[in-house]
């Protein structure tokens, strides 16, 4: 029979997280992408997203429709030109970026203790002493748990009396941890990388300023081991966007389990 087909750039032995060959036609596909609705959680000041349908098989013979939404809704990307004048606008990002092996740290017990839980340095560290060095191939994804709220909008911005948002996010260390390892993709199961009470995104500013990128608002984190499985980012290349709404999806090997 034909060779089973095969992905790239994952080897154990270069730190990468994945196997040195993973076989597509075995693979099991978990979606890490959240439906795109009308009533999904937003950022405060987002409009929610809009379907108008302009012809239907009935009457037409072809069904079309045209939706309008923004950047930073649902699962999407945030690009480096987001925080930083002149760095890469969404279809500058170059694909290569794009597919890595994925690093799933779990902070789920620290989120339960703490709702604006901070990833740490000491948490990537414990990740690498498992599996290996971080490096340029992984995108790391955070798994706090916080995407079970997805249904209901309210607990997942999780506003106090004041108006200020409370859920958990990544350091600013921690992402310069990563920059210096030249981890370039960052994602989380959140509204935000920054945590949930920040005013001034200072988390952003130091990984997106720095030509990292973001994926937010992931989905089925719980699904993916901690390593072995290849993720692909594949967000809309709107020219100049400062983002885009990203169709997000894993491959884990047959004989990978759940995140640990």
């Amino acid at each position: 029979p034909p060779a089973a087909a095969q992905v790239e750039g994952a080897a154990p032995s270069s730190g990468q997280g994945a196997p040195a060959g993973l076989d597509v036609a075995t693979a099991r596909v978990v979606d890490l992408t959240h439906p795109i609705t009308p009533g999904m959680p937003l950022f405060p000041g987002n409009k929610p997203y809009a379907l108008e349908t302009l012809s239907t098989v009935e009457k037409d013979a072809y069904y079309s429709n045209r939706f309008a939404m923004d950047e930073h809704a649902g699962t999407h990307v945030d690009a480096p030109a987001h925080f930083r004048v002149g760095a890469a606008t969404v279809e500058q990002m170059a694909p290569e970026q794009l597919v890595g092996a994925a690093a799933v740290v779990d902070v789920t017990a620290k989120v339960a203790e703490s709702p604006d839980y901070q990833l740490t340095v000491d948490d990537l560290r414990g990740w690498e002493a498992r599996h290996g060095a971080l490096g340029a191939r992984h995108i790391v994804l955070v798994r706090t748990g916080w995407g079970a709220r997805w249904s209901d909008p309210a607990k997942y911005l999780n506003q106090d009396a004041k108006g200020v948002m409370h859920y958990p996010g990544v350091s600013v260390e921690a992402s310069r941890y990563l920059r210096d390892r030249g981890v370039r993709g960052l994602g989380i199961d959140t509204l935000s990388t920054d945590p949930g009470p920040s005013e001034t995104f200072e988390q952003h500013k130091a990984f997106l300023g720095d030509g990292g990128y973001h994926i937010e608002n992931l989905a089925n984190l719980e699904q993916l081991p901690e390593a072995g499985a290849v993720v692909v980012v594949a967000p809309l290349p709107l020219g100049r966007g400062s983002g885009a709404p990203a169709r997000v999806l894993a491959l884990v090997p047959a004989s990978g389990g759940p995140a640990r």
